[in-house]
């Protein structure tokens, strides 16, 4: 990033340009958030550019192209440098990045939730979170790990009647094998927090939260 860019910006600008701006990769997959000073640095090196949305169709602007679409815009979204003003930029595409971050899906009590749809994996129903447990399918004093393949949903009264049995012992069937889900492409935030509608399109919602352990009930 060119050293003091943020310096071609009108003093106090400082807040807007430390807002976020959502980062898509050569390939248009979402793979993280910069500052809209990062952003605008990229875009002068061209090695960006700005994403936009109207009627269902994209259209992408280099910094020039993005410099003249703003000169008309009167909205409150704008950075003033001494001789113009420029859009703030919401999304931007890296036009020589086509990698994914190398990540698996966290293996957090959230994401066995999603994973099983909150469906107790031994009556099918659906249930609140809070009327689920997490059951350990082989029971962890007969040898059973807390891992993916061995961690499923489970209501209330469908743990309480397991207890500590294997299904065959408890005459109890699991709905379907529980695996390790796939990773799905994703940036660690969400829409609620960036509060951008543009990011949207390219965000996998997926709440990630701390890694389970072995104390997981």
């Amino acid at each position: 990033m060119p050293a003091g860019f943020g310096s071609f910006f009108q003093v106090g600008m400082r807040n807007v340009l430390n807002e976020n701006v959502l980062v898509l990769n050569r390939l248009w997959q979402a793979i993280n958030v910069c500052t809209v000073e990062r952003a605008f640095a990229l875009l002068c090196m061209g090695h960006a550019e700005v994403v936009t949305e109207e009627a269902g169709e994209f259209r992408t602007f280099d910094f020039h192209e993005w410099r003249e679409f703003s000169a008309g815009h009167h909205g409150e979204d704008v950075v003033h440098t001494i001789s113009f003003k420029i859009r703030i930029p919401r999304v931007i595409l890296l036009l020589f990045f086509d990698r994914l971050p190398h990540k698996e899906v966290k293996f957090t009590r959230h994401n066995i939730f999603e994973r099983d749809h909150n469906t107790c994996q031994y009556c099918g129903k659906r249930f609140d979170r809070k009327d689920l447990n997490l059951d350990h399918v082989v029971p962890r004093d007969r040898g059973g790990t807390t891992t993916w393949e061995n961690i499923v949903c489970a209501c209330i009264p469908c743990n309480t009647r397991k207890a500590n049995r294997t299904p065959v012992e408890a005459h109890m069937h699991l709905i379907r094998k529980p695996k390790r889900p796939k990773w799905r492409p994703f940036v660690n935030v969400t829409v609620a927090a960036a509060g951008h509608d543009s990011w949207k399109h390219f965000l996998d919602l997926a709440y990630w939260n701390v890694e389970l352990g072995e104390d997981v009930g």
